[in-house]
């Protein structure tokens, strides 16, 4: 029996070294930075975002271009001898002599009224602004799905960092158990239920593992399965925390957020730019005029040579532009409804992002405050009571298991912050820069 002990001993020690060195081996280290990158380069919505910016700079162009001149060109009076003996000045009047077809060469050039080119181009410029602003929505809003994505695997791999300490533990009590049992300092029973602490440690580790894997797997598709992705390797790195306003009153993070966001910007520029196709389409009931202006040598008049010129002008009798007018200021109103929306929302934002950021700076203060201190010591003292026989192995295996939950919700605190603090940027429209690459300095024991 004391060899069964022994072997079983034996074989979950290396089972769980085989699945550290297998969780380990292979890997590739990728720091947020990294993952950023990797995003930016391979994101279909934000090269499609992109995509928009050089169509309203192409959309510009077209809004500032001048219509273009007209050349006409005609011939008449094509026949085999046309206007023989013409009768006017500069022909040759003689019969027997073909003074040739009549010729029109004429020139015609829009002239736009009313301003309206200069709306056009007004126009066009809020549209970019706001394809502009978009863009930078897009990078604020994704930006924060990489972090979350980065962040649910360095929890994972914190969890499994954990599970690993706690089997290498097990390990080393089930071994001094196994001479303690021969020599009858522990009984037979508390032998196996620490056995079986061992065996629910190993299938934590397990599942820990499952999700490390799992974590890998949506943080690739994301980054639209980049080469390695699958062996990634969160680096532990944290946010440098700046003052953004946190400390502050919720009014003051509000008007700053009102003034910062980039969706609301974007809603703000096309409002803008519908009140200036709404001006636009009132104008268009003032006629825009063509000039024309050319030269003719017509054999058939009296006058070989002339010269004409004239203007030309829709009137607008039936149709005044009103359902163009009507149209525009629909879209005025709702856009400027828009506006209103996303202002409370981001009121919505910043309260909620608050609030979280507080509840989750205050939880992880507490854990450094003393308490992964305290479970560490609760966990040594029971273990050293255990092996000198003061106390029993229900009191040693629920320390254990304290450490654990303590330690793994310290790691969900830490990930809980970080997103926080990213979220609260998020919702104040600012740029937080890179994560820096100090690590927290409470590691596992």
């Amino acid at each position: 029996m004391g060899n069964k002990h022994f072997i079983f001993s034996a074989v979950l020690g290396l089972l769980g070294s085989v699945m550290a060195f297998q969780a380990q081996a292979q890997t590739v280290p990728l720091s947020i930075d990294e993952a950023l990158a990797i995003f930016y380069q391979r994101n279909l919505d934000l090269i499609a975002a992109q995509y928009n910016i050089d169509q309203s700079h192409a959309d510009a162009v077209i809004a500032a271009a001048i219509p273009n001149p007209t050349l006409g060109v005609q011939i008449s009076e094509i026949s085999n001898r046309p206007n023989m003996g013409s009768n006017a000045s500069g022909c040759n009047h003689d019969a027997s002599v073909s003074c040739g077809p009549a010729e029109y060469f004429s020139f015609s050039q829009l002239i736009e009224v009313a301003g309206k080119r200069g709306l056009r181009i007004e126009s066009s410029g809020f549209a970019t602004q706001a394809a502009e602003s978009d863009f930078r929505d897009a990078v604020r809003i994704f930006s924060n799905m990489v972090r979350d994505a980065y962040y649910d695997l360095l929890l994972a791999q914190k969890n499994r960092w954990l599970a690993q300490e706690i089997v290498d533990h097990y390990h080393t009590i089930s071994k001094a158990n196994q001479l303690r049992m021969h020599s009858g300092d522990i009984a037979e029973s508390d032998f196996l239920r620490v056995k079986m602490e061992a065996m629910r440690a190993q299938s934590d580790l397990d599942t820990a593992q499952a999700a490390v894997e799992q974590a890998q797997a949506g943080l690739a598709v994301i980054l639209r399965w980049p080469k390695d992705g699958l062996v990634f390797e969160a680096k532990e790195q944290w946010p440098e925390i700046k003052d953004l306003g946190q400390n502050g009153s919720i009014d003051a993070l509000i008007k700053t957020a009102l003034q910062q966001r980039p969706d609301l910007m974007a809603d703000k520029q096309r409002a803008a730019q519908t009140e200036k196709e709404l001006e636009l389409a009132r104008r268009l009931k003032y006629p825009d005029v063509t000039v024309n202006a050319g030269y003719a040598r017509d054999p058939s008049n009296n006058t070989l040579n002339s010269f004409f010129v004239g203007v030309s002008v829709p009137v607008p009798l039936f149709d005044q532009y009103q359902g163009q007018s009507d149209k525009a200021a629909v879209a005025l109103n709702q856009n400027q409804l828009t506006v209103e929306q996303t202002e409370l929302g981001i009121r919505n934002d910043v309260a909620n992002a608050l609030a979280t950021w507080h509840s989750a700076d205050k939880i992880v203060q507490r854990f450094q405050s003393g308490l992964l201190d305290d479970a560490l010591a609760v966990r040594n003292s029971a273990e050293l009571a255990y092996s000198k026989g003061a106390t029993g192995v229900l009191d040693f295996i629920e320390a254990q298991r304290s450490y654990k939950n303590v330690m793994r919700d310290y790691s969900q605190a830490l990930i809980s912050r970080a997103n926080a603090y990213y979220d609260l940027a998020k919702a104040l429209g600012e740029e937080t820069g890179n994560a820096s690459a100090t690590q927290d300095h409470t590691q596992l024991p």
